[in-house]
């Protein structure tokens, strides 16, 4: 039987890295953690269990992971009760591997163990072995609760776990598995359950959420529909979508019910060439993708779009790393996410020969973020002068000033009271830049200033 009392008198520290579904595998770990009596510690020095919720999507995870462990290790010679473990990608992907090249380590657990972590840790504590779970359940349904501990007004909802697109650049098929959806019915009852203890907006979350399919048939446009419906959840966001997969459906139900769906759609693009994107194996063509954005653009006007690009993948040229800098001009997202492509293990671009040189691929990256600063700088502009829907989440880190979002995903700060946390008010613009906003509170009732 689980001991309930292990954590008791011991705190915990966990350090992530990585994307939302990261962010949210933490916070589960916590709760779960918490039913121990672990207790969330904000330092390392203070923890007697370590956790590093790790990723490895980027360069070198894993001597990111090795280097802060390295931090830890005469902590661990001082402190025998200290126990230290890997989780989230790295750890699925090195396995066994990690405990042998990093000895300070106790545990290491994969993407797809996390709800075994009270067995893990307990067999840590109670065991000189060190311990290993890092097995895919493909074969079994995606069933989860969504743990959130103490629930703000806006909280993270994984509706889809695993990757089945394997694009060449990309390990996420091998971290976190093949892909699987979660049933229609424990959304709804999620998302009900999140909305009675306070929360007022979701975004949902998945390597690629508009794959969505549950067992009943349900695809990601209509769980839309259902939770629009269905639930009293006030504001809904998700991220990230794969273009491939995005419809006419999907546009129109955020039309639809666009009071509830937010205008704000993340829209990874990786490269502007057509070219460049087979090699990527990203299932649509540069024209293909522009065809999205215009659908998008044509059924829900005055949506802001973001996305993701790769420079210097294999093969790119200066021919085609130019038809990524034109799509900018073309499509004017308000944000990216732009990155230098590096190799990463078990994927077909690693093994690709025709590499590109780090200093062409810093160079592009440059080039691309000093043009996406000055059309953020022209896009945001005209955000000045108008007046918003703002849904307060925190108080702000201003004095006398609480911070909350628009339906496009800009980052409102205004002076206001404590008491408006959780509710939607209207914001009148007095500054604006490219993703923060500063606004005055209107009187809802006058339209007066607050």
């Amino acid at each position: 039987m689980l001991n309930q009392d292990l954590g008791r008198g011991r705190g915990v520290y966990i350090s992530t890295y990585g994307c939302q579904m990261n962010t949210n595998d933490t916070e589960r770990m916590l709760a779960l953690l918490e039913m121990m009596n672990f207790v969330p510690v904000e330092s390392p020095d203070r923890a007697s269990l370590i956790i590093i919720n790790s990723c490895s999507v980027r360069e070198k995870p894993v001597h990111k992971v090795r280097s802060e462990v390295g931090h830890y290790k005469d902590w661990k010679a001082k402190n025998p009760d200290l126990r230290i473990g890997v989780g989230g990608c790295v750890a699925q992907q090195e396995k066994a591997k990690l405990l042998k090249d990093i000895p300070v380590l106790d545990f290491a657990f994969g993407t797809d163990a996390i709800d075994q972590l009270p067995e893990i840790v307990a067999r840590a504590y109670e065991s000189k072995e060190k311990q290993v779970s890092a097995r895919f359940e493909n074969d079994k349904p995606y069933s989860i609760e969504t743990m959130v501990r103490n629930p703000g007004v806006a909280a993270f909802v994984n509706i889809t776990k695993g990757c089945d697109n394997f694009c060449t650049f990309c390990v996420v098929p091998f971290t976190r598995g093949r892909e699987r959806s979660r049933s229609l019915k424990e959304l709804v009852t999620d998302i009900k359950s999140l909305v009675a203890r306070g929360v007022r907006e979701v975004t949902l979350i998945g390597q690629n959420v508009n794959s969505y399919k549950s067992e009943c048939g349900t695809d990601f446009a209509n769980l839309m529909r259902t939770l629009a419906e269905e639930t009293d959840i006030q504001r809904i966001r998700y991220t990230t979508s794969h273009p491939k997969d995005f419809n006419q459906e999907l546009v129109d139900i955020s039309a639809k019910y666009r009071s509830k769906i937010c205008d704000y759609i993340h829209l990874p693009a990786q490269s502007g060439n057509t070219e460049v994107l087979r090699r990527m194996n990203r299932g649509y063509s540069r024209e293909e993708y522009l065809d999205k954005v215009a659908m998008i653009r044509q059924g829900i006007p005055g949506v802001v779009l973001s996305t993701d690009i790769i420079v210097g993948f294999p093969g790119e040229t200066e021919a085609q790393f130019e038809d990524t800098r034109s799509l900018l001009e073309t499509v004017r997202y308000e944000n990216i996410y732009a990155f230098k492509y590096s190799p990463r293990p078990f994927t077909k671009a690693a093994r690709y020969t025709d590499q590109v040189p780090e200093s062409d691929s810093k160079r592009r990256l440059q080039i691309l973020l000093d043009r996406q600063r000055e059309i953020a700088f022209e896009l945001g502009e005209p955000y000045s002068g108008q007046t918003y829907d703002v849904l307060f989440e925190v108080k702000a880190q201003i004095p006398d000033q609480i911070q909350g979002r628009t339906t496009h995903n800009k980052l409102v700060y205004a002076v206001g009271p404590d008491s408006l946390i959780g509710q939607t008010r209207r914001v009148h613009v007095t500054k604006a830049f490219p993703n923060v906003l500063h606004g005055e509170i209107l009187n809802q009732n006058a339209g007066a200033l607050l």
